[in-house]
């Protein structure tokens, strides 16, 4: 899911000239002459598509560019008052300003990240305890942007359910640019008087937007979450407190036409933009554009003309953006594990109104107290320890509560054989949807099972997304034997590795991999919705997979892939014909004379990651077993893909009744857990069906 920042920049302030001479060369800076009203009413634009756009509002496809509109702000906000600090003093104090940083944000984000941890802790699974203190530590030091990054671009993490505190990532681009920016200007600004500072800022902004537009085609997560592609933004905004003097002289209707077209432009790209929109790159120039444009019309020396924008319910709305912005997202991410149901989008907006009314509360009694606190604010040093301290004890307070949760919440002591009868296979299956507790013994642990993945990838034998190359030799099993087998696909496939492994093993077969991560063993051009683009590389390796295949001239080819549910092809006739024609294509380009193809359909899905659903429900795992209809994606789809394929000399193995009854899906057998998330095999599954698997396979 696309997420957002609301910047907590300092208060909005009107332009007006100031008559010292800043030195020769040095560029002229405005001083507060009064409030802000029209950013004010753009912070308040913001967060209200941000949340609109949370709530699941149809028509605000992009609200998520709220973010960059509150990155122009920021730049524009704290480059102007450290300009204005300059220019007043002759320096630009470090000290003061981390202080006013820290009372600024830190009072306000520890009451909201420790109170999510408690309401973690009361209502989500346990099993995600662990990661959200992980997300908690990382909002201490501002690195919860470089977290998520490193997380969307891991295939087999990419799809875990979202941080309720995931949207501390922008305020962490913030606090990153902030760590050198200052230092630049007290270098610019104070030894150089300022001369050459709207050089150094364009330069370090038009450099962040091409390294934004780069990335975003090549890795979009660390594209959207990187301060390095996000700097520009900021910078824009900081362009504009440079050049507010000049921006003084504009005249009214000048100043008129330009916040229009400002609050046009974020408009359009709010309503035209979609989650699968290459972002940020080229397209965030629209909404950063069209706020530079209001908060330039807005710099005049003319009377206010903050029309719409200073309207006291903006105003209002405003004032509370930061508050509101911390508080809505865990409130819409938890609720609905709080009151037992997905939300409807108007339930979705009382959530947040009620998040509203906790903004309030924490402006009033917690973010605006502790700012204006003299003892604070005017002693640098006692600012950065309360701001220091706040995070350790939010840190702390978090791992007790993490701690104390997860010690209270045990495996039952229910004991189930462990399962050895492959043959057995559907009376266990039937024992299992009836269940009546998880094992003590459950293997591997619900606590661990995220990381049970087959050894190719600790062994770089699959490829990342990025990654167009066929990974060699990545041969297992016996590496003298004449029979060569291959298995070859995506995760769908590697996730068939230690049953493969056992058999070649069993057999003294040649074992060779040949698995990418998402890239779908059929011939076909997809969407990737983590890279925000078409998935090329996909194309690339396939390509590069079918000659390398050909070369090892195996025995036998066995191809698995998953079987997408949504829409993710662009072709001209329908979805159905297209995913046929595509399989038709790869067995076509793996056959050969003497090899044999396999073609393995896809395993069925949970409803969520299993581990997760069975910490919740450690007394009634029958609760996690999700139905058979449901749990196969696109049946029509499913039977197509297994009649085209045998059309063209493959063999196809339907593992389905190895997953479900006539009825249901379990997520346990005996006392192995089958799924290590919402539909990857454990390895220990994967291993129990190697029998069956073998039955089937003949060279």
């Amino acid at each position: 899911m696309t997420e957002t920042s609301v910047a907590a920049a300092a208060p909005a302030h009107r332009a007006g000239p100031r008559h010292a001479a800043p030195g020769p060369g040095a560029t002229r800076v405005a001083a507060p002459a009064r409030h802000r009203r029209d950013i004010e009413g753009l912070r308040a634009v913001a967060v209200l598509l941000v949340v609109a756009y949370h709530c699941g509002i149809p028509f605000l496809t992009g609200g998520y560019v709220g973010v960059d509109v509150f990155f122009v702000i920021s730049g524009f906000l704290i480059t102007g008052l450290l300009l204005r600090e300059a220019e007043r003093t002759g320096r630009v104090s470090i000290r003061r300003f981390y202080a006013r940083r820290a009372l600024r944000l830190l009072p306000a984000s520890t009451v909201v990240v420790v109170a999510t941890m408690v309401a973690a802790a009361l209502w989500l699974p346990p099993l995600r305890l662990t990661a959200i203190l992980s997300d908690a530590l990382h909002t201490t030091i501002y690195a919860m942007n470089w977290r998520l990054a490193a997380i969307g671009t891991d295939y087999l993490n990419a799809e875990a359910e979202p941080s309720p505190l995931q949207h501390f990532w922008s305020l962490a681009v913030e606090e990153q640019f902030y760590l050198v920016w200052p230092l630049l200007m007290l270098l610019i600004v104070v030894r150089r008087r300022g001369r050459g500072l709207g050089t150094v800022l364009a330069v370090l902004t038009a450099g962040s937007l091409l390294l934004s537009v780069w990335q975003t085609r090549h890795n979009a997560g660390w594209a959207y979450f990187g301060a390095h592609t996000r700097a520009w933004e900021l910078g824009v905004g900081a362009l504009l407190a440079v050049g507010a003097a000049r921006l003084g002289r504009l005249a009214s209707g000048v100043s008129r036409a330009l916040t229009a077209c400002g609050l046009a432009a974020i408009m359009i790209s709010a309503l035209g933009y979609t989650a699968g929109t290459p972002f940020p790159g080229y397209a965030a120039l629209l909404p950063v554009l069209g706020a530079a444009a209001v908060i330039a019309g807005g710099c005049t020396d003319q009377p206010d003309q903050a029309g719409l924008l200073g309207r006291p319910v903006m105003q209002g709305i405003g004032r509370l953006s930061y508050s509101w912005y911390l508080w809505h997202w865990p409130a819409l991410l938890i609720a609905p594990y709080a009151l037992g149901h997905a939300l409807a989008t108007w339930e979705n907006v009382a959530v947040v109104l009620g998040a509203l009314l906790l903004a309030g509360l924490t402006y009033a009694c917690v973010e605006n107290p502790v700012r204006h606190l003299a003892t604070l604010r005017d002693r640098p040093w006692r600012g950065i320890g309360v701001g220091a301290a706040l995070s350790l004890a939010a840190a702390g307070l978090c791992g007790l509560i993490a701690f104390t949760a997860g010690h209270a919440s045990g495996i039952s002591t229910y004991k189930a054989a462990p399962l050895t009868d492959a043959h057995r296979l559907g009376q266990s299956l039937a024992a299992a949807v009836a269940m009546p507790a998880v094992p003590r013994n459950l293997t591997p642990g619900l606590a661990t099972a995220a990381d049970d993945k087959p050894r190719i990838y600790r062994e770089k034998c699959a490829g990342a997304f990025d990654d167009a190359e066929v990974k060699t030799p990545c041969a297992y099993g016996d590496l003298a034997s004449p029979t060569t087998v291959v298995l070859f696909g995506d995760s769908h496939a590697g996730h068939w590795f230690p049953a493969m492994e056992a058999i070649a093993n069993q057999r003294s077969w040649k074992l060779v991999m040949v698995t990418k991560s998402a890239c779908s063993a059929a011939d076909t051009l997809i969407y990737e919705d983590a890279l925000k683009r078409e998935f090329t590389e996909c194309v690339q390796w396939r390509k590069a997979a079918w000659q390398h295949i050909r070369a090892l001239n195996p025995a036998i080819v066995v191809m698995a892939s998953t079987a997408p549910s949504a829409e993710a092809l662009k072709v001209t006739g329908t979805q159905d014909q297209a995913w046929v024609d595509a399989w038709k294509r790869s067995v076509d380009a793996v056959s050969g004379p003497g090899t044999r193809v396999y073609f393995i359909n896809d395993t069925p899905w949970q409803a969520g990651p299993m581990p997760d659903c069975l910490s919740a429900h450690l007394n009634d795992p029958r609760v996690c077993a999700r139905s058979r209809k449901a749990a196969v994606n696109v049946p029509q789809r499913r039977k197509l893909v297994m009649a085209a394929v045998r059309e063209r000399g493959a063999t196809v193995i339907d593992p389905l009744p190895w997953f479900c009854t006539a009825s249901r899906c379990p997520g346990i057998v005996g006392n192995m857990l089958v799924y290590k998330d919402q539909h990857h095999m454990t390895t220990a599954y994967s291993r129990f069906l190697a029998p069956l698997l073998s039955a089937r396979l003949k060279p």
